[in-house]
């Protein structure tokens, strides 16, 4: 099975999606690692209850960023990792681990991309006015949020949303896409040209 790794920092809404899809037979990849660098994410806590090894990853703990990064390079290449999952993990990843796992890195944002990069999405659409917008699944680059993107899917911003219900109805939209985009990776669906992504075959819902 494909082996994959989550990284969380928070409380793992999308990490319990990934694992779920994968008990009920769903995802074509199997999550063999959970890494947080918030010794208090409720991701860890998801991770025992689904029996994923799982390590803290605390930055505090550390000397500098490269030490750090070669302690994170080492623990998914000694697992044996194919794709690493960015699911809430609030550190930008260096450049020397992006290298080090080329196109082998997602992320999901609560945006359409490029629209409304970086923090705050949701923010930043209530504030712009859109009528929709959505989630995306990209490839991680040295960039903020700029990688080449897998998928999207489209959410309606409502009159009077409040920043809490457009968030929710967004994450709503993440938990169906993220179990997606992964088998769309893991089952080599995609393909790299020009920085963008080629796309061979859509997936069903959950």
């Amino acid at each position: 099975m494909f082996p994959i790794a989550v990284l969380a920092s928070g409380r793992g809404s999308n990490l319990r999606a990934i694992l779920e899809a994968q008990q009920n037979n769903y995802l074509q990849a199997q999550v063999g690692l959970v890494i947080s660098d918030n010794p208090e994410a409720g991701a860890l806590k998801i991770a025992q209850e689904f029996g994923v090894n799982h390590h803290v990853l605390d930055f505090a703990l550390y000397d500098d960023k490269e030490d750090y990064n070669r302690r994170l390079i080492k623990l998914l290449t000694e697992a044996g990792i194919q794709l690493v999952v960015l699911a809430g993990y609030m550190r930008l990843l260096s450049p020397a681990v992006v290298e080090a796992f080329p196109y082998k890195i997602i992320n999901i944002h609560p945006s359409l991309l490029p629209a409304f990069p970086g923090l705050a999405a949701q923010r930043q659409a209530l504030d712009y006015g859109v009528k929709f917008t959505g989630c995306t699944v990209h490839f991680v680059d040295k960039g903020m949020d700029t990688g080449p993107i897998i998928g999207q899917r489209v959410v309606p911003v409502l009159a009077n949303d409040t920043l809490e219900e457009l968030t929710n109805r967004i994450l709503k939209e993440e938990h169906i896409l993220y179990p997606q985009m992964i088998n769309r990776v893991a089952t080599n669906k995609v393909r790299i040209i020009n920085r963008r992504v080629a796309v061979q075959e859509e997936e069903k819902d959950l």
